[in-house]
């Protein structure tokens, strides 16, 4: 029996799809602990998380111009009936501040990113309008 000689495999050069690395954004409490798939951990709330020391949080950013101003925070109050007009104000505010949401989005380009809240109901919370805007090209 013949022994066919290996053929080397031709190489090519890795296409812009392969080059180009999907960014994931996940939301997360700051109060779970941080995982290993987690990325770039942002703290995306305008105050200080309680019981926590800065010490103990493990993050890489705290923009606090891209959170809900004081005033849409306390008049949402995370009212599930409230969250549709809540979007479409905390959107606004986001175009407000165009270079602080492109500068955090060239930080997480191509990499894995948690944006971290502490508030209880995540997907009712300004992560899920914050992540959109993120990943809004």
């Amino acid at each position: 029996m013949k022994r066919r000689k290996p053929t080397a495999k031709k190489r090519t050069a890795p296409t812009k799809r392969r080059q180009a690395r999907a960014t994931s954004i996940a939301i997360k409490r700051v109060y779970d602990a941080p995982g290993r798939d987690d990325g770039i951990r942002i703290l995306i709330d305008r105050l200080w998380p309680r019981g926590l020391s800065k010490a103990s949080l493990k993050f890489d950013a705290w923009p606090r111009e891209l959170s809900p101003s004081n005033e849409l925070r306390k008049w949402y109050g995370h009212d599930p009936q409230l969250f549709a007009e809540f979007r479409r104000r905390y959107r606004e505010e986001l175009a407000a501040h165009k270079d602080e949401l492109a500068a955090l989005r060239a930080k997480i380009k191509g990499h894995a990113a948690t944006l971290l809240t502490a508030t209880h109901e995540l997907d009712l919370s300004h992560g899920v309008v914050l992540r959109e805007a993120l990943e809004k090209a």
